[in-house]
């Protein structure tokens, strides 16, 4: 079935990470376990579109959401793709496939007021685990990066002489953003109460737990879930919605879309022009204010 060559083919052709690749291989391996079970054979190298169909429909028949249902099929997609690629098929099963309508989750950013009230709280803390939350907070809402590049990033990732952090981003792309004086101040002083945990030479990346290992990201994830839960009473209260409400304010405050796709790292428009939404929201509030017509 050519599994492995297709793991390898992801990994080391298409650059991407160990985690997408995981999610792909879950996903495949689903899939060889429906289609043993419904057809008695593993190898779903030689499956067409009508038994890949009967996998689709029992995915919905379990009440899982059309996007995650999307997903999984286009890892199988990319695994046929690889097939005719590498001329071990001749056709692709899913090539006329039409994706599952999905609908759109709005995701609401934080206000500039909310983080504002978050950073002044953690403000009190002088202790390094008070530093640390406010140095993670910092950094998602003055540089947009995501989770994992935040988790990852190293003690030489940064240049504080020229203001700017190094970012290892999706298919281990790196892009540089520029670093402000507020989140060199947080910085300045983490970096301190770092050397007192682990010596630099012991624990290359930069922020770590009270124990002076690493930090994971679940840990991050519930670092800023707990202090926007006090400060939001909005449903979602991740590090992306922190993510989100960077590149909102940018868009609010006049960024060029172009500026703001390459801090978030994006590989297309497409993928930034998601967090327009906000920032039209945004000023179709201010013409229905200023607008001489509209006030009459």
């Amino acid at each position: 079935m050519f599994i492995k060559e297709f793991i390898d083919y992801l990994l080391l052709e298409k650059k991407y990470s160990i985690h997408t690749v995981a999610a792909y291989k879950t996903d495949l391996l689903a899939f060889i376990e429906f289609y043993e079970k419904e057809y008695g054979v593993k190898n779903i190298s030689k499956s067409n579109y009508p038994q890949i169909r009967s996998w689709i429909i029992d995915l919905v028949d379990t009440g899982i959401s059309n996007r995650t249902i999307n997903r999984k099929v286009s890892s199988l997609k990319t695994y046929y793709k690889f097939l005719l690629k590498s001329e071990q098929i001749d056709k692709n099963p899913l090539a006329k496939h039409q994706a599952l309508k999905a609908s759109k989750k709005i995701q609401i950013p934080f206000s500039s007021l909310e983080v504002e009230n978050v950073l002044n709280e953690l403000k009190e803390g002088q202790d390094f685990k008070s530093v640390r939350d406010r140095l993670i907070v910092e950094l998602f809402y003055a540089t947009g990066m995501r989770r994992i590049e935040l988790v990852n990033l190293t003690l030489g990732d940064l240049d504080v002489s020229n203001k700017q952090v190094k970012v290892l981003g999706k298919r281990n792309k790196e892009r540089y953003i520029p670093l402000i004086p507020s989140l060199l101040g947080t910085l300045e002083k983490y970096v301190a109460l770092r050397a007192e945990v682990v010596a630099d030479s012991e624990e290359p990346f930069l922020l770590l737990t009270e124990k002076g290992v690493k930090i994971y990201e679940t840990l991050v994830y519930r670092i800023i879930n707990g202090y926007f839960s006090k400060a939001s009473s909005k449903i979602k209260r991740s590090p992306h919605i922190l993510r989100h409400s960077f590149a909102t304010h940018l868009l609010n405050e006049g960024a060029d879309l172009n500026a703001v796709k390459e801090l978030l790292g994006h590989s297309s428009l497409a993928a930034t022009q998601v967090y327009t939404n906000q920032s039209v929201a945004q000023l179709a509030k201010v013409y229905k204010q200023s607008h001489p017509r509209n006030k009459k």
